[in-house]
């Protein structure tokens, strides 16, 4: 039981996910600070961010709407987000999560948080923040089709295992998925999914701070705008750590390794960041018609590059 809680709260838990969460984040302002000739903010500012809305910011909550809902939303998302990055990390440290389909029990959990950030704003009262509600659920009806194949493409990849514990041995054996065409294929795909999933230009019409004000957060203050802070910052680490595991054979944690995984790491975020900062935000409806037809188109493509072993 106490070994449980050390992995539910601690390690690969919790407060492992945040802080590492939490310095990603910096890692990401920082390059967008280069890439705009600025400095960037200090290595601990995102905790700071964090620890001020906690503590310091008032938390003003919605004179219409449900506020039960409003404030258990962000609730469920750090809780879906902290689940799934333990089923994804486990097996990284050579842990068996006790069940062979995690990772389509990953795949779920992972769309716990947008679909509590819906439920938040709708039930804000906000109008702008029913638009990004709004926005996003039709956004997230583009990308989790595209992410479903994906799935399914890396099922197929991994001789038709649906655990990650398996998909890191069979990855071990044959090699790492994306030195196939199929599998670079695929890593495109999902690169833009969890650019969608982290509602990143282009895809951050939810938010739209120059249209709605941030449309699903524009209720949110205080230390509830702290969870949902947090629940950012463990997304940005735990869909690139999902990414390195089922694509470039994972991450390792002895000697000189872990400098190799850190830099995996990194690199995915690096990628992320730079096409966040060198694309237009687009309508949703271009979105959806991108996921629709090219994404989707893409990953159909590299299935069938799977099926003749290429």
């Amino acid at each position: 039981m106490l070994k449980e809680l050390f992995h539910f709260l601690i390690y690969p838990g919790f407060l492992f996910l945040a802080v590492a969460g939490g310095f990603l984040s910096w890692f990401d302002r920082k390059v967008t600070a280069m890439l705009q000739f600025r400095k960037g903010p200090p290595v601990l500012q995102p905790f700071f961010d964090f620890l001020k809305l906690l503590l310091v910011k008032e938390t003003i909550l919605p004179a219409k709407g449900s506020r039960i809902t409003f404030l258990l939303a962000p609730v469920f998302s750090l809780f879906g987000a902290t689940v799934a990055g333990i089923l994804i990390f486990l097996p990284l440290l050579n842990i068996k999560t006790g069940f062979a389909g995690d990772l389509i029990v990953i795949f779920y959990l992972l769309a716990i948080p947008s679909l509590a950030f819906m439920i938040g704003a709708m039930a804000s009262g906000n109008p702008l923040a029913s638009v990004g509600a709004s926005r996003e659920m039709k956004l997230m009806m583009s990308y989790e089709l595209t992410f479903l194949l994906v799935i399914a493409g890396i099922i197929m990849k991994a001789n038709m295992n649906i655990g990650l514990y398996d998909i890191l041995n069979t990855q071990k054996e044959t090699g790492a998925f994306i030195g196939s065409i199929s599998g670079v294929l695929l890593f495109i795909a999902t690169v833009f999914c969890v650019q969608a999933q982290l509602g990143l230009v282009p895809f951050d019409m939810a938010e739209a701070e120059t249209e709605i004000n941030h449309g699903s957060f524009i209720e949110y203050s205080g230390s509830v705008y702290a969870i949902v802070k947090l629940t950012k910052y463990i997304m940005l680490f735990i869909l690139p750590a999902f990414v390195v595991t089922v694509f470039m054979g994972g991450l390792s944690w002895e000697g000189i390794n872990i400098l190799w995984s850190v830099l995996k790491i990194l690199s995915v975020v690096l990628l992320i960041t730079l096409i966040r900062n060198t694309n237009p935000r687009v309508k949703i409806k271009q979105a959806m018609r991108y996921f629709f037809i090219w994404m989707n188109l893409l990953v159909i493509i590299a299935i069938i590059l799977i099926i003749f072993g290429l």
